[in-house]
């Protein structure tokens, strides 16, 4: 009779560890974004403006190369594309270009473009004023335009790191749809 109390004990041991496990899993994802956010690791840019003040100075010996990606979520109907595919910057001098969005489908749709940046360690010091990823954007049907990105990059990155790639995927958002 002593095998009841044992398998009771090993039955609660067991929950306890299912319970433990399902409860890491679930707090993993924001977990994961601290540690990136303190690391720069993943590429992810803070998703809010930064101010065109700055008393940083322009590094006018460096020039960096900042690529332009553009993707597309595969069940997103849209035609994206940067205006430039390549740039070469000063650190610490601030820029413009954009990227061109179009609806290709015969309704209003919502979209959002989601920026990453390599390699990660540079996210931290890629800084946007003004870009097309901190909002939604919603679309007429057929509907293109150019959606504006200012930026600038911070005289502090690694003077090893002579390429940004800036990656923007754009999503569709069902739910935000018109």
């Amino acid at each position: 009779m002593s095998a009841k109390p044992d398998n009771r004990r090993l039955l609660g041991r067991l929950l306890l560890v299912v319970v433990g496990m399902f409860g890491f899993g679930f707090a993993l994802v924001p977990l994961y974004d601290v540690f990136c956010d303190i690391t720069g690791l993943n590429g992810k840019t803070a998703n809010v403006a930064v101010s065109r003040t700055t008393t940083d100075p322009v590094d006018r010996e460096r020039l960096v190369t900042v690529q332009f990606l553009a993707n597309i979520n595969q069940s997103a109907p849209w035609e994206f594309r940067p205006q430039v595919r390549t740039m070469r910057v000063h650190p610490g001098e601030f820029y413009q270009t954009s990227f061109y969005a179009q609806n290709l489908t015969d309704r209003p749709m919502v979209g959002q473009a989601i920026p990453s940046v390599a390699p990660g360690l540079a996210a931290g010091h890629f800084h946007k004023v003004e870009c097309f990823c901190f909002n939604r954007q919603p679309f007429e049907a057929g509907e293109g335009r150019d959606m504006p990105l200012a930026f600038r990059i911070d005289p502090d990155l690694d003077p090893d790191i002579s390429t940004i790639t800036l990656s923007y995927t754009f999503f569709r958002l069902p739910e935000q749809d018109s």
